[in-house]
Formats: structure tokens, sequence, C-alpha cells
């Protein structure tokens, strides 16, 4: 079942519709967003909003064909398998893919990934299948800021819209497939993959001064046409970032009208030479004040008698 932690009691409803739904069927548990059949799509949305301002979320997914064993895909190239044969038994490509959502709103179906297009928040798309060829290779996690005008570029798998993407291999891994999203408002979104190993977290991109809506809902959508892979979310986990104050810059100079005592100007050295001297010549003026003083006294005794 999917576990789900986090700071502010995520409550996630789950749907999922696929064409031509027979009513003997069960439903799939929640966790899953999608079957590997064609045409399905499937959500999971919290129905109350991320309140931190800095806050880190790590997902847990699988996107995988159940019906045929893990072949990773460079284990594929080296028995010479085609693309074809990698989507599994059927011999079927994979995809489409699926999507991660920080959105001003929730739960509205659409074309991308199976939500609304223009969208206002972050978008982070895991596309497992090209609709087109590009200089780098799939799947590819791509992040798209959406001021709720611009459309996503479906035909070009998202390529104008890109804020920051990375190719990775997240397809039926041996290791626990996770992403991470770390946000600081108003300075970054950055998201990190563990599928090399496991508590190996690989930098994907960084976004710089990006500011999401205040207290976004967090989603999580996936969908299949011709080509279909299964979409599950195995768990989610949410925290705040306690950001650090920034350091306390120690005064270089004393302040005015201060000294300090540990510093060791010529200026200090010079004072302490001119406080010596004027006790000495005090003291010496003392000592001349005693000295007529005493001879004045003893001329007065010498006259009375």
């Amino acid at each position: 079942m999917l576990r789900i932690t986090n700071l502010c009691t995520l409550l996630l409803a789950a749907t999922v519709v696929w064409a031509a739904k027979k009513k003997e069927e069960p439903e799939e548990p929640p966790e899953t967003l999608t079957q590997d059949r064609q045409s399905e799509t499937g959500w999971l949305w919290s129905r109350l909003p991320l309140t931190p301002s800095n806050y880190q979320i790590d997902i847990e997914f699988k996107v995988w064909i159940p019906d045929t064993p893990d072949v990773s895909m460079d284990q594929a190239n080296l028995r010479g398998d085609t693309h074809e044969q990698i989507g599994g038994g059927s011999g079927h490509l994979f995809g489409d893919g699926m999507a991660i959502w920080l959105t001003k709103s929730r739960a509205e179906y659409g074309p991308v990934f199976g939500s609304k297009d223009k969208f206002e928040g972050v978008g982070i798309f895991l596309d497992t299948y090209a609709n087109t060829r590009h200089s780098y290779s799939f799947p590819r996690i791509m992040a798209m800021i959406g001021d709720g005008r611009t459309e996503y570029d479906l035909g070009g798998d998202g390529e104008k819209n890109s804020a920051g993407a990375c190719s990775a291999s997240i397809r039926r891994n041996d290791i626990k497939t996770m992403l991470r999203i770390r946000y600081k408002k108003d300075k970054s979104l950055e998201v990190l993959l563990q599928y090399k190993g496991w508590d190996e977290w690989t930098p994907c991109f960084e976004i710089k001064n990006i500011s999401l809506p205040a207290m976004p809902y967090l989603g999580l959508t996936a969908i299949t046409g011709e080509v279909h892979d299964a979409h599950d979310v195995i768990s989610i986990a949410s925290s705040s970032i306690v950001l650090n104050p920034p350091n306390l810059q120690i005064e270089e100079a004393p302040k005015k009208g201060r000294k300090s005592p540990f510093s060791a100007s010529k200026e200090g050295e010079g004072s302490w030479f001119g406080t010596l001297f004027k006790l000495i010549l005090l003291g010496g003026v003392v000592a001349a004040a005693y000295q007529v003083y005493v001879m004045y006294f003893l001329k007065g005794m010498n006259k009375r008698f």
C-alpha cells in the first residue's frame, strides 16, 4: 500500500480511468496510477496544500511491465534487443510517462500526462516515450514553469518549455527508484534522483530564482496511449527545510568612542606612552611643590627663633 509521511497531514485521493473498463473488474489499488494497458489515465492529488515556504519531497515510484522479467536498457543493448522487445513480451513500445505537480489548483484532467494544460506552478515530467527525434536519450526528466497561459509543447516533448532537464534510466531498476524535490522559496528548486545505487542521489537539475505559488497542491499523474507501462507510486514523504540564518558579521573596527582591549595599533601604543609621560610629569610637579613647601616652612621656623 502507499506510504505517506509528511508534516502537514497530506491527504491523498486517487482515481484510475481507462477506456472500456468492465464493471466486474476490481478497482486498482491507490498507488497504481495506470496499469500496463493502452489509453489509461490516473491521478493522485493532495486534498490539502503544502504550507511550509521551504520543503523537501521524496517520492518512490515504479515504471515497469508487470508481466515480463526486469531487463535494464544496458542489458537489452548487450543482448541486441530492439526498442520494441524491451517493452515487454508482446513486443510493444513503452510510455507515455508520469508527472509530479506543485500547482495552484488540483485534480483537473487534461492532456499533459493526465493533467490540465496552462497550469500555474511547476510540472516535473518523467517522459518515457519520445514523440520526435532529440539529441538526448529517453527516459527524460524535465521541469516546466507554468504561468497559467503557456501551453505545453506536446509534439516536441516539452523541449520549448524546459526550465531544467536530464536523462536517466528510471524504468525497471533493481533498486528503489526515487525522486527528490528541494524547494527554497524565491531561491531554487532542485531535483535529484536515486536510481544508480541505494542512497546515491544523482543531481538532475536546479532552477535558480524560482517562485512557486504559495501553498501549492502536490499531485502525481500518469498516462498511456498506444504505448503503455504500469506507473506505480510506492511512497511519498515531505518535510520542511529550515534555512540557517545568515552568519552574523563581526565588526572589524571598534565602535566609535570605544577602544578594543585587544587592539595593538600604533595609536594605542602611543596613548600608553603619553599617559606614562603625563604621570611622570605630574609626579615631578608634586615633588617640586612639596620641596618648595618644606623650604618655606623651614624658613619661617628660623625667623621665629
